[in-house]
């Protein structure tokens, strides 16, 4: 039987093409007392508030037709923001020599987390480009190897 997630996903996607934006990421959580199901959506040129709203009223109407989840949530949907999740390899090729964040399920050289830009990306292979004592050095990082991946902000 599919997820939560994955069920929504399925109804959100022609919702996003209506609306022309791009589904960014799902995620659905229990926050205190109060479950969350929220959506993340954006376009090249950013979100607003109205294309937003457009998504949760569509989306809102799918969700009651199909009931699909037990309990009561809220449903929230928003821009990523700054740093949002690179959840496809098509997102990492389109941000080629952006910084970005990776996390990783196990140690690489001792590390878990990696900050840096993103150099190249070849299906497999993550190559950052990362700062270590004042000298650039290019981590080629397994794909599979990462857990999460998403753009960051250098300060």
């Amino acid at each position: 039987m599919p997820t939560i997630l994955e069920q929504t996903e399925a109804l959100v996607k022609p919702v996003c093409d209506e609306v022309q934006v791009e589904l960014v990421d799902v995620e659905y959580v229990k926050e205190g007392q109060n479950f969350f199901l929220r959506i993340f959506v954006d376009t090249p040129g950013g979100i607003d508030i109205d294309q937003c709203a457009a998504v949760a009223e569509k989306l809102s109407e799918l969700l009651d037709e199909n009931d699909f989840i037990e309990e009561e949530y809220m449903l929230e949907v928003s821009s990523p923001g700054a740093e949002r999740p690179l959840k496809t390899k098509s997102d990492l090729v389109q941000r080629i020599d952006s910084y970005i964040n990776v996390k990783t399920y196990k140690a690489i050289d001792g590390q878990k987390e990696f900050e840096g830009y993103l150099r190249g990306f070849d299906e497999d292979t993550i190559k950052l480009e990362v700062m270590e004592k004042a000298r650039k050095k290019t981590l080629s990082i397994p794909y599979d190897a990462a857990s999460k991946i998403r753009l960051a902000i250098k300060f």
